[in-house]
């Protein structure tokens, strides 16, 4: 019960890699915010956890809205009071991807940077406070290994991606004087229901380089994940964890 007694909110949480992190931080005892754009889909994955004797509820965001994002954080502040944890997982891949970087439109890649990296920033924002008053305020940010081996034809998500990091750092420095921790886990591609759409060449291409050859599951990224929202994490404030069966060392 490594999050007992620990408020975390996840983005992005109504399937995917999301509702596996909100799985496993249940079973570490933690209380859960699930909160994605798919507003049915997080009140479902949030009912689903109740069903199993997690404390869970469900508030809808859309990552590319400021207002909504403040409101989603004084929600919080009114109703839990505190929040120990954020994992901003919340992000744009699907149906991005394939193309070439000079056929890429300029609206697909402004709103990819919109929803993947401003509202990272904005929603750690929003949340900031809150996480200060914990004493032991703990940031996860969800990045790629794209953004640390530079996959090809996939130019907006890999930039947002390598942006996370790098603001991961800077974060790390600011909020470090009020121990606040904030890292980034980069995981490679994982066998999710979001991943459905990627082609089995790049499924194959991982599975084939990893140092562990094979598909990576998103329970072998979700324990990192829950250690890093842990008051134990906070030494390392600042690192992007590539967690990906070695595909990527770092």
């Amino acid at each position: 019960m490594m999050l007992h007694g620990r408020t975390i909110l996840i983005t992005g949480a109504a399937r995917g890699l999301g509702l596996e992190i909100a799985r496993a931080c249940a079973a570490a005892g933690a209380r859960l915010i699930l909160a994605d754009i798919d507003a049915e889909g997080a009140r479902a994955a949030a009912e689903g956890l109740v069903a199993t004797g997690a404390e869970a509820r469900a508030l809808p965001v859309d990552l590319g809205e400021p207002a909504q994002i403040e409101a989603l954080a004084a929600d919080i502040a009114a109703t839990e009071g505190r929040l120990d944890g954020l994992v901003n997982n919340g992000a744009i891949a699907t149906g991005i991807g394939g193309i070439g970087f000079e056929a890429v439109e300029i609206d697909t890649f402004d709103r990819v940077m919109r929803v993947n990296v401003r509202g990272t920033w904005l929603m750690t924002r929003a949340v900031a406070g809150l996480l200060r008053a914990s004493g032991t305020g703990r940031v996860v940010n969800i990045a790629s290994d794209t953004a640390l081996w530079g996959a090809p034809r996939l130019i907006s998500y890999v930039a947002s991606k390598g942006a996370v990091i790098s603001m991961t750092r800077s974060l790390a420095r600011e909020m470090g004087p009020d121990r606040i921790g904030g890292t980034a886990v980069a995981p490679g591609i994982l066998t999710t229901q979001s991943t459905e759409y990627v082609p089995e060449e790049r499924h194959r291409l991982y599975g084939d380089g990893r140092a562990v050859p094979g598909p990576q599951a998103p329970e072998e990224v979700t324990g990192t994940i829950v250690f890093l929202l842990t008051p134990a994490a906070l030494t390392l404030t600042g690192q992007v964890m590539p967690v990906n069966n070695g595909f990527v060392f770092n």
